[in-house]
Order: structure tokens, then C-alpha cells, then sequence
């Protein structure tokens, strides 16, 4: 069978089926790379408290490697631009939300100061912070929420939404960070607002087992290039093993036909 094998037709095939199969392998890798960056746990220095500035900047992405990031940052929040949202998790009815100019960047920040049951003491909470005191905040720093997420039921919002607040706040200069802070309990207290049940990002790394399933997929191709190639030069062997036996039995009947 090698003989055949050695003939330039499948030589060739044979490149062609390497080819392919390299094709296939690094479709393989690349899946499973992708499963196991997939799987990483977020890193650890969110636990490490930063200053604002030093974390992120006015207008820069934010990315979910920030989400949870202990931050500080001190600043004044605005009277009269809190809103109120409802529906989230973390606790309460309504959660207040303040705005806050940084006074390192004097940009906008939007700030989950704390929560509340009733609407009113969520708004007044907000307002008891907006009196022009200087104040520095401490909690976690997330991306920005979508307003495609708000859940307008009466003009209620349920988003973090910075893309919407640049329409509804007052006193804005088209500076703002591009994410949030959840205040801790120091801000929530003093705002006489419930605090805001944040935890540290989790760090259980969950493989992904669709994206190993694609890499064992290709190389399963790639195998199979190379055993689509073999098939077909054994197929062509059998097929000339076959018809030299057909020929010899002709010749054999040829010859007993003579005597």
C-alpha cells in the first residue's frame, strides 16, 4: 500500500490533509485558550483600596476587571440631581443616587449612596449629602449600567445609567467617569439611608466547558483529515490489488482454455 502511497497524487493529497489539519489544530488551540481565559478568576486587588484617579479616569472605559475595585474618593455632591431607583438587589425598595464632582478631576461620578423603604426618606437621604460639605466616599467602583435596562414602570429607572444622567442632572460640563461607585456604610450613615449589601467580586474560576468541547471538536477534524487521506490511498491499493487478481485469473483461464 505504501507504494501507492508514494506516488505524487497522494503525496500531494497528503500535504493538502496536513494543511488542513494544522488549520484544525490551531482552531483547537485557540478554543482552548479561550476556555481557560474564560475560567480565570478576577484578580485579587480589587481587596486593595485606591484612590479614584488612580483606577480609572473621566471618560475612560470601564472595564469589568474594575468591577468591584475598592475605591476612595472625596468630592461635593450636587443638590438637587439625586435620583431615585427601584428594583435592584443590594437591599430596600429605593436606592439613592448622588452626584458627586471628584475634586482631583472635577469630573461627575454617580454614587449608590444607600437605600431605603420609603421614596421620600431615599430622596431626603440624598439631599442631607448634597449641603455643599466636602466629603470623601469609600466603596466599589462598577461599569456603568445600560438605560436599556431601566424598568420604567410610572418614570422609575432601575439602572446605574451615567448615559442617562447627563440628560437629567442639573449641573453637569460634560465630564463624567464611565462607571459608579456603591458607597459603604460611613456614606449610607450619614445620609441616614440603609447600606448597600456590596461583596467582593467572586473568585471561583468556571471553566468553560462549551469552548473545550469546540477545541476537542477540531482536533477531532484534524484527525480526521489525516484518516480521510489514508482511507483514500488504501481504497485506490484494493482497487488495484483487486484488479490485478481479476487480470491473473484471466490470464489462469486463458491458459486452461488453450489446453
Amino acid at each position: 500500500m505504501w507504494a501507492v502511497a508514494r506516488r505524487p497524487r497522494w503525496i500531494a493529497l497528503l500535504l493538502l490533509a496536513l494543511v488542513l489539519a494544522a488549520v484544525f489544530a490551531g482552531l483547537g488551540k485557540w478554543q482552548l485558550e479561550r476556555s481557560i481565559a474564560n475560567g480565570t478568576p478576577l484578580p485579587a486587588t480589587t481587596e486593595t483600596r485606591k484612590s479614584l484617579d488612580a483606577v480609572t479616569g473621566p471618560m475612560q472605559p470601564a472595564t469589568e476587571k474594575m468591577a468591584g475595585q475598592k475605591v476612595t474618593v472625596t468630592g461635593t455632591f450636587v443638590a438637587g440631581d439625586t435620583t431615585v431607583l427601584t428594583g435592584r438587589t443590594g437591599g430596600g425598595t429605593y436606592q439613592t443616587v448622588g452626584h458627586l464632582v471628584d475634586d482631583t478631576s472635577g469630573a461627575s461620578l454617580p454614587v449608590v449612596i444607600g437605600w431605603s423603604d420609603q421614596r421620600s426618606a431615599a430622596v431626603a437621604g440624598g439631599d442631607r449629602l448634597a449641603d455643599g460639605t466636602r466629603l470623601t466616599v469609600e466603596g466599589r467602583y462598577y461599569p456603568a449600567e445600560s438605560p436599556d435596562q431601566d424598568a420604567y414602570d410610572k418614570g422609575e429607572y432601575s439602572a446605574v445609567a451615567p448615559a442617562r444622567f447627563v440628560n437629567t442632572w442639573k449641573a453637569f460640563d460634560d465630564r463624567m467617569y464611565l462607571g459608579y461607585v456603591v458607597a459603604d456604610g460611613t456614606t449610607a450613615k450619614a445620609a441616614d439611608l440603609g447600606t448597600i449589601a456590596d461583596r467582593a467580586p467572586t473568585r471561583e474560576v468556571q471553566f468553560d466547558w462549551l469552548n473545550l468541547f469546540y477545541a476537542v471538536e477540531w482536533v477531532v477534524f484534524a484527525g480526521f483529515a489525516v484518516f480521510l487521506w489514508y482511507r483514500f490511498v488504501k481504497d485506490a491499493w484494493e482497487r488495484e490489488e483487486e484488479e490485478r487478481r481479476e487480470a491473473a485469473l484471466s490470464v489462469d483461464g486463458a491458459l486452461v482454455d488453450r489446453r
